[in-house]
C-alpha cells in the first residue's frame, strides 16, 4: 500500500510486498512451488542478490550468506540498477511460481516517481 507519509522513500510500498513475499517463500520451503521460486532467484539474481537484499531484507533469508553491496554507484544509476532488479526479481516469480502470484497496488496516487517507473517497466515488458 502506498502512503502520503512515506512519498520521499523510493520503492517503499513495493520492496515492503516483495518483502512479505520473501517470508511467505520462506515459511514454506517445504512446498515444492517455493522451492522452485527460490531456485530460480538465485539463478536469476546470482551476485546482484546482495544489491537487492539492501531494500528487500528477507531475500537474504534463502540466500544465506549473500554479503553486504559495497561498491559505489551514482545516485542515477543506483536507482536504474533497482528498476531493473525490481523488474527481474517479478519475472523470475511470475514465471517460476506454479501458483499464480498478484501484486495489488493501493492508494497509487501516493506513489513515488520511483515506483511509478517500476511499475511502468514492468507494465510495458513482455
Amino acid at each position: 500500500k502506498f502512503d502520503q507519509h512515506h512519498q520521499a522513500t523510493p520503492f517503499m510500498a513495493i520492496t515492503h510486498a516483495f518483502n512479505e513475499y520473501c517470508s511467505f517463500l520462506v515459511a514454506n520451503t517445504e512446498c515444492s512451488n517455493a522451492t522452485s521460486v527460490v531456485s530460480s532467484l538465485r539463478d536469476s539474481l546470482g551476485n546482484d542478490a546482495g544489491y537487492l537484499a539492501k531494500v528487500i531484507p528477507n531475500l537474504s533469508l534463502f540466500f544465506g550468506d549473500i554479503g553486504e553491496y559495497n561498491g559505489h554507484v551514482e545516485c542515477v544509476n543506483a536507482q536504474k540498477r533497482l528498476q531493473y532488479l525490481l523488474c527481474r526479481f517479478v519475472e523470475t516469480v511470475s514465471t517460476s511460481s506454479k501458483t499464480p502470484v498478484a501484486l495489488f497496488l493501493d492508494d497509487l496516487q501516493w506513489a513515488d516517481p520511483a515506483s511509478i517507473a517500476v511499475i511502468r517497466l514492468l507494465l510495458l515488458s513482455k
